[in-house]
């Protein structure tokens, strides 16, 4: 129990982004950080009082430390969007263990509950070495997957039905998503959003962490060509080049805000990435694409929740918190027990339960 909470101790602590010296600031000093590093390894115990202080700096129930998870996540094969470049390497590591936190929850209940879901499968025939392989892989995607050329209602929920694990974690504006593998599953970590927040660079971002793990590139190839082509494939997921040429037309000197509103309401794809879309294409060329570049940023729509027009989607994964009501409803789990695996407190979830039947 005492190595169990040391090691518990170590991942709240990654989570919360802070070295041993600056939890012991926070905890006023009156640890050590010598001190701080003994509990880490075991040759120590913290009293009662050191323990709730410790829980409420690093944002974790008490229980958390006593807990011993009966999966152990080991993510292989990790690649973060390279936004997520401006993370700091202690942001990174919160991540990383946030992520775990979340997917030890997330396995820990598919195994008690027994249901578990193998990924659907999807394999295209040549390495990605061009824009061109990425949108012959899209269509391919699209036409394996039955999903024709209508918009993606959710892309996260998409995903879920198709067997990709997906959370999304609360961490630095800064971070938008990394896949990795988990055994023989494959994950997706995205940020968390509020209700206000604009969700198609959400989309776009699940998609990109998907071309990650169906698409095979080059080794020789450079990580800037591998992201480029990433972008191309998700581009062309979310908005087929038939009905891109179709609603864009060619050969035209304007467009208007409004009609950009339109078709991202529709597809669920920015402004930026629209007219990256159509340059792709040939619909525009790279003249009209810097005019169009310096417009947008002078009027601040590349920054957060500024771009006019929403597209309504919730874009946030629900199979975990389904699996926590079957859990439930079969009395396969008591509410403290449901309430763990769902984050949450128990009287928040006690909160939120209405019986039917």
């Amino acid at each position: 129990m005492e190595n169990n909470f040391a090691t518990r101790l170590i991942s709240a602590r990654k989570m919360a982004g802070l070295s041993l010296q600056s939890l012991s600031d926070r905890l006023g000093n009156v640890v050590t950080k010598q001190s701080l590093n003994k509990y880490e390894q075991g040759k120590m115990k913290p009293d009662s009082d050191l323990v709730i202080a410790l829980s409420n700096i690093l944002n974790v129930p008490v229980n958390y430390f006593y807990t011993e998870p009966s999966v152990e996540i080991q993510f292989q094969n990790i690649d973060f969007r390279k936004y997520s470049s401006k993370l700091s390497g202690a942001e990174e590591e919160s991540i990383q263990e946030k992520a775990k936190e979340a997917f030890e929850r997330y396995f820990e209940l598919e195994n008690l509950l027994n249901m578990s879901e193998e990924t659907a499968s999807f394999s295209f025939s040549k390495p990605i070495l061009s824009t061109n392989d990425a949108e012959d892989a899209a269509n391919a995607l699209r036409k394996e997957w039955d999903l024709g050329y209508d918009p993606i209602p959710d892309v996260v929920e998409m995903l879920e039905d198709k067997g990709y694990k997906v959370v999304e974690i609360e961490t630095a504006s800064s971070f938008d998503g990394f896949k990795a593998n988990v055994g023989k599953n494959k994950v997706i970590v995205l940020r968390r959003t509020n209700e206000e927040d604009d969700i198609v660079r959400k989309r776009f971002t699940a998609l990109h962490e998907l071309a990650h793990h169906v698409l095979i590139f080059p080794v020789y190839m450079p990580q800037k060509e591998e992201e480029k082509l990433c972008h191309a494939f998700a581009s062309a997921l979310i908005y087929p080049a038939e009905m891109a040429r179709k609603e864009l037309q060619k050969e035209r000197f304007h467009f208007y805000e409004k009609e950009l509103m339109i078709i991202k309401e529709r597809w669920g794809i920015s402004f930026s990435a629209i007219f990256s879309r159509a340059l792709q294409l040939d619909i525009i060329n790279a003249g009209v694409y810097k005019r169009f570049n310096i417009g947008y940023r002078s009027r601040k729509y590349h920054l957060p929740n500024i771009e006019p027009g929403r597209f309504r989607s919730k874009e946030k994964p629900i199979r975990m918190e389904r699996l926590v009501y079957i859990g439930l409803g079969n009395e396969m789990l008591s509410i403290n027990e449901a309430a763990y695996f769902a984050g949450i407190s128990s009287w928040k979830l006690r909160s939120q339960l209405d019986l039917m039947v």
